[in-house]
């Protein structure tokens, strides 16, 4: 019953996605796409910061402000809520993360997938991350995500640029706050159906690390 709960929103997107795709071209696709993402951003009030002035204010974005950094070679729009406590993950090491998220399509306006919600709180969606000197890769762990079980274990591009910036620990004291940070993911970022279907994603995520 889970599954098939799960299932039928994926359908109705895609029934969607695709009856708006069939008669455009990619680059057509990506004019909307990118289209909704202006519209997101204008429509949320958010301020829009270059790399080079996130690097100069110490690689973060004021919330009170609701800064976003647009990462250049990505095309990611990142707010950092909370840097987080502990340690970034090193150089050579491999690290378990565990995420709350919630996401959110921006073409059809609506969330699609959280963890967060009652059906899956009880699900921390699991991934594997290893930094190979800078470069971040990761796979979600079958049967423990919600990710996972929709998109398969492929982790989406977007989810890993906020390693490079964020620590990944555990709340060892009361005043500790674990790393949350807001996305905006192109398609070409994105998970298997975003890149498949063209359409943006807004995702809203808390990093911590796992045992």
């Amino acid at each position: 019953m889970k599954k098939l709960l799960f299932v039928l929103p994926v359908i109705a997107t895609l029934m969607c996605v695709v009856g708006c795709n069939k008669n455009e071209t990619y680059a057509e696709q990506r004019d909307r796409e990118n289209g909704a993402i202006s519209k997101f951003i204008q429509d949320m009030s958010i301020k829009v910061i270059s790399e080079a002035e996130f690097k100069k204010n110490d690689s973060t974005t004021d919330v009170s402000k609701n800064e976003y950094v647009v990462i250049n070679n990505t095309g990611v729009y990142m707010q950092i809520v909370s840097k987080g406590c502990g340690e970034k993950i090193k150089n050579g090491e491999v690290a378990t993360v565990l995420c709350r998220y919630t996401e959110k399509n921006l073409l059809t306006d609506s969330i699609i997938s959280s963890n967060n919600s009652l059906l899956y709180s009880s699900i921390v969606d699991k991934m594997s991350v290893s930094n190979t000197s800078g470069t971040y890769t990761a796979s979600f762990v079958a049967g423990q995500s919600v990710m996972a079980l929709r998109y398969g274990t492929s982790v989406p591009g977007g989810w890993l640029v906020p390693f490079k910036y964020i620590k990944v620990g555990r709340r060892m004291k009361a005043d500790d706050e674990i790393a949350r940070v807001n996305l905006i993911v192109p398609s070409p970022q994105g998970q298997s159906n975003a890149s498949a279907n063209v359409y943006p994603c807004f995702y809203s995520i808390s990093f911590e690390r796992g045992l």
